[in-house]
């Protein structure tokens, strides 16, 4: 059954203290599911003070014990993963496969940077004169103010708080109010290990309020965000006006580049199945798909036939490759991309409409003949409608790849080397995947350039947004 959502704050779940909730719906049916508790200035409050004591515990523990409870944690995570997925399924929609993928991937995550918290080595500097040590020492930056989306209930989520944790942080996060069961139980997770009280705090609520509320205040040192480069540039001032740390990982538009020279039928196999992963809902979906001329109408054909064997359903049937989309906004969103890329010209392969009018279900759709001044070929879509467009030669690919002000993911297909390392150096990205999907791994970067964000969420680096650099410089007397 679906639970009555509470706050995390210092060490227990409790409602807001103006007993205030707001509605969960299961996208599916579009029907309540439950509430979440909708946290006032009063619980922010709550959560700041118990933040600041957190850290101060959390901040004198060693690296080895942080990172021993982190690990009881990626194994409750994984004890759970089966009751923690179907609630995802039930509140976000994606498949039950999916969301058990998601959930037992957050483990993963949560190990990674456990051993990476043993690991934040400073510097010994040679001196210019004799019995002076000069040494870098790293310390955690202070609590943090982390904003998750509701695409990725726990794969988000599981980011911050772990790199967090991991470099002696505490934390607020504020989760998705439209999918916080499954990012209640990340943190229930994290509780249940022996993470002290105050150490991670949960909050619901209007996200607007929140982050006006969270970030300005002087007990939180660092922000990490993941949403809409729109409102991750306003979150960004914010934390600038402040001089707050910040990771921003934010919104894309990737080309997925197929030469002439590429395994057509493993190309779209791979790019079919990214497509459509979570409905389109993903900030690394490919969307703009950019074939060299001599495949392109083999590639269309191709694609058009696997996104019409997609079983779109409820998340919940055997069977289902593709659920509905998150909310109603998204139906909104889809069909105004689909009606003014028709308006400008574009061609319909398959799809284009919503599915029966329960819940909030759209067809799997390919479109063709788009020009570059329809909104879906300047606006990321996120949902499942893929553009798909014949270039001539490598540089005419570049300049339409490297249009667009956003730079997180891109995708290419060749047999060359020679093809591989001069677009893999061409395109403007923070990540490029060449012949398969590789993104998103615990163990290698995640973040965007330009208008995708700054900073990394992943690898080895991504720990040092969470770190202060002391220099100490010492003589003997």
């Amino acid at each position: 059954m679906y639970p009555q959502v509470s706050l995390y704050i210092n060490g227990a779940w409790t409602p807001s203290l103006a007993g205030r909730t707001l509605e969960v719906l299961n996208p599916a049916t579009a029907e309540p599911l439950g509430t979440v508790a909708h946290a006032g200035t009063d619980d922010l409050d709550r959560a700041l003070t118990a933040a600041e004591k957190g850290f101060k515990t959390w901040s004198k523990v060693s690296a080895y014990e942080r990172a021993k409870i982190m690990r009881k944690a990626a194994g409750l995570m994984r004890e759970r993963a089966d009751g923690i997925a179907r609630l995802m399924t039930m509140e976000q929609g994606k498949p039950l496969p999916e969301a058990k993928l998601e959930t037992a991937a957050a483990a993963d995550v949560i190990e990674w940077f456990a051993e990476e918290a043993r690991r934040t080595y400073g510097q010994v500097i040679p001196a210019r004169a004799p019995g002076i040590y000069q040494l870098a020492i790293k310390e955690p930056v202070g609590p943090v103010a982390a904003f998750t989306p509701w695409n990725f209930p726990i794969n988000q989520a599981v980011r911050k708080i772990s790199l967090a944790l991991a470099a002696g942080c505490s934390i607020i996060v504020k989760g998705p109010e439209e999918t916080p069961a499954s990012c209640a139980e990340l943190v229930r997770a994290y509780a249940d290990a022996g993470v002290p009280e105050g150490v991670v705090n949960l909050v619901f609520g209007v996200p607007a309020d929140i982050s006006e509320y969270l970030i300005p205040h002087p007990v939180i040192r660092k922000v990490s965000f993941t949403g809409s480069t729109a409102v991750g540039k306003h979150l960004a001032a914010l934390a600038g006006r402040h001089m707050k740390r910040i990771t921003m990982e934010l919104g894309g538009h990737a080309p997925a580049i197929v030469f002439d020279d590429a395994d057509l039928e493993h190309a779209s196999k791979i790019l079919t199945a990214s497509k459509f992963r979570n409905a389109g809902q993903v900030c690394i979906s490919p969307t703009r798909f950019l074939i060299q001329e001599k495949i392109y109408e083999g590639f269309v054909d191709r694609f058009v036939s696997t996104a019409k064997a997609v079983k779109v359903g409820d998340g919940l049937a055997d069977g289902t490759t593709m659920g509905p989309l998150a909310h109603a906004r998204r139906v909104e969103a889809m069909e105004g991309f689909v009606q003014d890329a028709v308006k400008h010209g574009a061609t319909v392969r398959t799809g284009g409409s919503r599915i029966g009018n329960k819940g909030y279900f759209f067809e799997p759709t390919v479109l063709t003949d788009v020009p570059k001044e329809a909104r879906i070929m300047n606006e990321e879509p996120f949902g499942p409608v893929a553009v798909v467009a014949p270039f001539r030669d490598f540089d005419e690919v570049v300049s339409e790849a490297n249009r667009l002000p956003f730079g997180l993911a891109a995708y290419a297909y060749t047999k060359s080397a020679k093809t591989a390392n001069a677009i893999a150096a061409a395109v403007e990205s923070g990540m490029i995947s060449i012949n398969h999907h590789g993104l998103a791994l615990p163990e290698v970067p995640f973040g965007g350039v330009k208008d995708s964000g700054f900073g990394s969420e992943g690898g080895s680096e991504a720990i040092e947004a969470y770190l202060n650099t002391k220099f100490v410089s010492q003589a003997g007397l």
